[in-house]
């Protein structure tokens, strides 16, 4: 696919897919593979989904849901920026689970600069803010944009440091939703000067599972995540394991052994995190590392799944019997299964669609419960 803004129709389409249930990430752009354009991809979804098993008629969102939704977003300030376009982040755009549309308000240039995430506990101690906001300044007097995710403690006090510089908000929620609600404030001085990104529908509150996706954000636009405090079942830990798995390089700040908000930094630094201790520390990493992440963005033609039906039916059962509840590689069920790729990828594609089986980053595939 030819990287180019996309009509107000075709973004329409590309957001009405993304919206659909079942339909991840990885399995848009499955779609977007096999049948080049959104607008034949919902065309044929609820046939996918039937063929998979789906129980019921798979059904996106409407044209005028996600055009009302276009249409506020825009008299917000913001817009929606689709995987296809020019205006996409680079790095961002490198991960193999990058949101096929993001939503933007704010300074959309930012979103092109090199980026280090700074992230760590809510409850923070006095030193820990202070060691964000140090680095947050410092690096931002670099040219670095710093990004985040808004929450208080260290999220804060790393925005409020870079917002003279750059910094990015990803929101694990819809990018109208201010949370926590005491940095309104914040959130507001972000639109102004900074920038703030979800890839949730506007008026998503934030839940649970879905901090990992934004902590996957914070990641991607980034050169590296810096951990300054983290307990051991800290969701920093997430972000700075989603780092590693998207190629970047993970900074820890050490922490006292009596400090329970130092215990996961000091496991990072124990599994071979960067000890970081100044700005410094980070810019003799980055520094070697490419200008972009990412030489040129991802196409959707390079990745065919077509295979004939009557194939498909007959070795459905076959993949079905491969996969279990642990997440498998894909390209151990094409070995097990010594069918060709085309078809395994077709089956799986039905199974997602129908809410039998879900992709996962890495190549990975799992059943449902």
């Amino acid at each position: 696919m030819q990287h180019r803004p996309l009509n107000p129709a075709e973004r329409r389409d590309w957001l009405r897919l993304a919206r659909t249930e079942h339909v991840g990430p990885v399995t848009f752009r499955q779609l977007l593979a096999r049948f080049k354009t959104a607008t034949a991809a919902l065309d044929a979804l609820p046939e996918l989904a039937k063929r998979g098993g789906g129980r019921r008629v798979l059904v996106a969102p409407s044209a005028a849901s996600v055009e009302d939704e276009l249409a506020r977003l825009e008299k917000l300030g913001g817009r929606a920026i689709a995987l296809a376009e020019p205006d996409y982040p680079e790095a961002l755009a490198a991960i193999e689970d990058a949101p096929p549309v993001l939503s933007v308000r704010g300074q959309t240039d930012l979103l092109h600069r090199r980026g280090i995430g700074i992230v760590g506990a809510r409850n923070a101690s006095l030193n820990g803010r202070k060691m964000a906001e140090r680095l947050a300044h410092d690096l931002g007097a670099q040219g670095l944009v710093i990004a985040s995710g808004l929450a208080r403690g260290i999220d804060t006090a790393a925005h409020k440091a870079s917002l003279p510089t750059g910094t990015v908000a990803a929101l694990a929620g819809g990018v109208d939703i201010v949370y926590p609600e005491e940095n309104r404030g914040l959130y507001d001085e972000l639109v102004d000067r900074g920038a703030v990104i979800s890839d949730q529908p506007l008026g998503c509150e934030p839940r649970a599972q879905l901090f990992p996706k934004r902590n996957r954000l914070i990641s991607g636009l980034s050169l590296g995540v810096i951990v300054v405090e983290a307990a051991r079942q800290s969701g920093s830990l997430i972000t700075a394991r989603m780092a590693l798995e998207q190629g970047r390089e993970v900074f820890a700040v050490p922490g006292s052994p009596l400090d329970p908000r130092a215990n996961g930094t000091n496991d990072l630094l124990r599994q071979g995190a960067v000890l970081t201790e100044g700005a410094d520390d980070v810019l003799r990493h980055i520094h070697t590392m490419p200008r972009t992440l990412c030489e040129s963005p991802p196409t959707f033609e390079d990745e065919p799944v077509s295979a004939d039906e009557a194939h498909s039916n007959a070795h459905r059962e076959k993949i079905l019997e491969a996969i279990g509840y642990t997440p498998v590689a894909v390209d151990e069920l094409i070995r097990q299964s010594q069918l060709p790729p085309a078809i395994v990828l077709t089956i799986l594609l039905e199974l997602e669609l129908a809410g039998r089986a879900e992709r996962q980053p890495g190549q990975m595939v799992v059943l449902v419960a």
